[in-house]
């Protein structure tokens, strides 16, 4: 009778384990976090939403800080991954353009991040930006390398563009994404996080799979 109640408990608790969703820590900055967005509208809460109509049982947990960059990031990655998330998204790098900072050290920190996540085993989709034509084309091509080489040398799954969806949508004509875009010009209306979350779901699928075995 002993076994009976001991083998029926675990196959009680086995199915609850199998029927919790999986979580997901979304490590990131304003575009992250829903800067200048209505609560619902934000690219969490719609990248929730589109992956409920997909049959995903998921959970997003925002980890985006407006204003934050891959040094922010990195300083806080141990206690995102603290309450044990079975999943990261890594969406940095904005800022760090926006400052100009050295492509070298946004790859260190980015590089910091990864090894963090490696450690504690948790798989992660790593959201690649590419850099403007402005700061000349040796830093163009160095910081848009960082996402790849670091995706290839740590096997972590790569969405190249984080507004994908947007210069999908324009043909990459600056004039034309206005219309997706707040009044600040830089950070996507809730239309434009609408086409980005399209643009990224199929590979956070991809992270929620991965997240399973």
């Amino acid at each position: 009778m002993r076994k009976m109640i001991a083998g029926l408990i675990f196959i009680l608790t086995a199915a609850i384990a199998q029927a919790e969703p999986v979580r997901i820590a979304a490590l990131g900055d304003s575009l992250v976090q829903g800067y200048g967005l209505p609560q619902g509208q934000g690219w969490v809460p719609q990248l929730q939403r589109w992956l409920g109509e997909k049959g995903a049982e998921v959970r997003l947990i925002n980890a985006g800080v407006s204003g934050d960059t891959t040094a922010g990031g990195a300083a806080r990655i141990d206690w995102t991954l603290a309450d044990g998330p079975d999943a990261l998204i890594v969406a940095l790098g904005g800022n760090d353009l926006l400052r100009g900072l050295a492509p070298s050290e946004s790859r260190a920190n980015l590089t910091r991040i990864l090894e963090v996540a490696q450690a504690n085993a948790v798989p992660v989709l790593l959201v690649g930006i590419q850099a403007p034509g402005n700061y000349g084309a040796d830093f163009k091509a160095e910081f848009d390398a960082i996402f790849p080489d670091l995706a290839r040398d740590y096997d972590t799954l790569l969405h190249a563009d984080s507004l994908a969806g947007i210069r999908a949508a324009t043909g990459g004509d600056i004039q034309a994404a206005g219309q997706y875009l707040q009044e600040d010009g830089i950070h996507p209306n809730a239309e434009g996080v609408a086409l980005n979350v399209a643009a990224i779901g199929p590979k956070v699928l991809e992270l929620i799979e991965l997240a399973k075995q």
